[in-house]
């Protein structure tokens, strides 16, 4: 049978043996993270490149890209390609929608918010919600305005919401899809211009819509000027949005350009403001007259007809 000594590694000897000859030896332990990836991590912090990472995104954002990108290689006919524009958590929402409330002056919000998962779930149940909010309180503002009035009968205007329906979901996609196409026009032409995809453009436009929820509801009030009054906020804080995201893409184009890029974006959200205010809180007063009951002829015994009043 061996020894309990025959069974001890000799290489452990022979380190120990030296340790004890040289205790000033260096040693290397396995355990021991390496230094290496600390001086590369310091050497990719180089100035001038903060305002880049600010529009792009830093190597850690597309890593992310990378792996959203393997997520979405479903082929696009089937369910689980879909999925993943609505894979999303409720906190992730409630911080776009926050965003989109309270802008911060020099943060891009595709940068901030969108780039790391892009989403249509937002976008989608905002401007279903803002359908209903604007048809449903434009119903409601036509029948405070008229409460009162003896000639006045209510009648729901349902069309309302197709409406409602037919112009918010349009600008939310067509405009979002004519700024992707001349973004990629422009970006084939100058290559400073900072490209975002047609997902992330609709993100933005989707959440800016957001402040218009409960603007609609506080339109129910009737009085003209305070409508427009929280019209023009909403319109600044919504469009402000929208200027800090898209502003920073254009910039390095020919003057000109853009500017009346920026200008566009503004006046086609202007226009969606106060077309919406005018058409169903500010139409022309309607009086829908109640049905009037034709007076019954009474025949008399003397031959004359009698005319009843009927009120």
């Amino acid at each position: 049978m061996a020894a309990a000594d025959d069974l001890k590694f000799q290489e452990f000897d022979d380190a120990a043996n030296l340790l004890a000859a040289n205790p000033d030896a260096t040693t290397i332990s396995i355990d021991e993270p390496s230094e290496i990836p600390k001086n590369q991590h310091s050497r990719r912090q180089e100035p001038g490149r903060e305002e880049d990472d600010e529009l792009l995104g830093t190597d850690d954002s597309d890593k992310t890209e990378l792996l959203a990108g393997q997520k979405k290689s479903a082929p696009f006919w089937t369910f689980e390609y879909y999925q993943t524009f609505f894979d999303v958590d409720t906190y992730q929402v409630l911080d776009r929608i926050k965003g989109s409330v309270f802008p911060v002056p020099g943060k891009n919000f595709v940068r901030l918010y969108i780039r790391s998962n892009p989403d249509l779930y937002g976008p989608f149940w905002i401007c279903a919600t803002l359908v209903f909010t604007i048809a449903v309180s434009g119903n409601l503002s036509n029948f405070f305005i008229h409460l009162g009035k003896p000639t006045y009968h209510y009648v729901p205007q349902f069309r309302k919401v197709s409406i409602a329906a037919t112009t918010i979901y349009a600008y939310a996609w067509l405009v979002p899809l004519a700024l992707w196409g001349f973004l990629m026009w422009r970006n084939s032409k100058v290559m400073n211009i900072v490209s975002y995809s047609f997902l992330e453009i609709v993100c933005v436009y989707g959440y800016s819509l957001f402040i218009y929820i409960p603007t609609a509801i506080l339109w129910i009030i009737p009085q003209k000027v305070v409508r427009w009054v929280l019209m023009v906020f909403s319109l600044c804080l919504s469009g402000s949005v929208l200027v800090m995201t898209f502003w920073p893409a254009v910039r390095d184009d020919n003057r000109r350009i853009a500017f009346a890029t920026v200008g566009t974006i503004l006046l086609l959200h202007a226009l969606l403001s106060v077309g919406c205010l005018a058409y169903f809180f500010d139409a022309p007063e309607q009086d829908f007259l109640a049905p009037i009951i034709p007076a019954p002829i009474i025949p008399a015994h003397n031959g004359t007809t009698v005319i009843t009043k009927s009120h």
